[in-house]
């Protein structure tokens, strides 16, 4: 049986980069299975939401506990599979975000940080990274669109400065294959063309991987 060229691709963005989107239109492309990131049936998003110092802690341990599950299903599993967001956005992103505007506090921080190194200890990254980059009206513009009431009370100012670190953790990335897509400059959801030049991209990628 020949091996697999790619086994696990993940997409990293902000919110409202167009990650789950992006994710169902390649796993269809593609015949890959999807995972994607427990949102619905997450019961701290809207408390998080509403009280950020209160519940960052353990909005951010509850993310990091469900990728961690995903990236080891991934592992054993036989199928290729596409994730949204990876486990690395939430402890070099999410968790240093909350922590830099005073809403995690430095001990939690710290034992958040511990977890995930031993964590990440334990499994393998993407063998394929892709970045959504967009700029901060283009992510309000999505969020609207969506009309998640939990997403109602998302702060300008956190938006810009997960933004800021999303730039900081590509520019030092090298765990892996890195592709960026500038989703400003394209509609991969009503234009095929621009589906298909993602699509192009990533069978480059892959084939390149081995």
């Amino acid at each position: 049986m020949a091996k697999l060229k790619a086994k696990h691709i993940a997409i990293a963005g902000n919110i409202g980069a167009g990650k789950t989107t992006l994710t169902e239109l390649l796993s269809k492309h593609f015949g890959w299975q999807s995972q994607f990131e427990t949102v619905e049936n997450n019961p701290y998003l809207n408390d998080f939401y509403e009280d950020m110092p209160r519940w960052s802690f353990n909005l951010q341990i509850y993310f990091l506990n469900n990728r961690f599950k995903q990236v080891i299903d991934i592992k054993n599993g036989k199928d290729v599979v596409i994730q949204d967001r990876t486990i690395y956005e939430d402890a070099c992103i999410f968790a240093p975000n909350l922590h830099s505007m005073g809403l995690m506090s430095t001990r939690d921080f710290e034992n958040y940080q511990e977890l995930f190194k031993t964590m990440t200890s334990m499994i393998t990254p993407p063998d394929l990274l892709i970045y959504l980059r967009a700029s901060i009206p283009q992510l309000v513009s999505n969020i609207q669109r969506r009309g998640r009431d939990y997403e109602d009370n998302i702060r300008l100012d956190y938006l810009k400065k997960l933004n800021q670190f999303y730039e900081k953790w590509i520019n030092d990335y090298t765990l892996g294959k890195l592709l960026i897509i500038d989703v400003d400059d394209m509609d991969f959801v009503e234009k095929p063309e621009d589906l298909g030049k993602i699509v192009d991209k990533v069978n480059k990628e892959i084939n390149g991987l081995f």
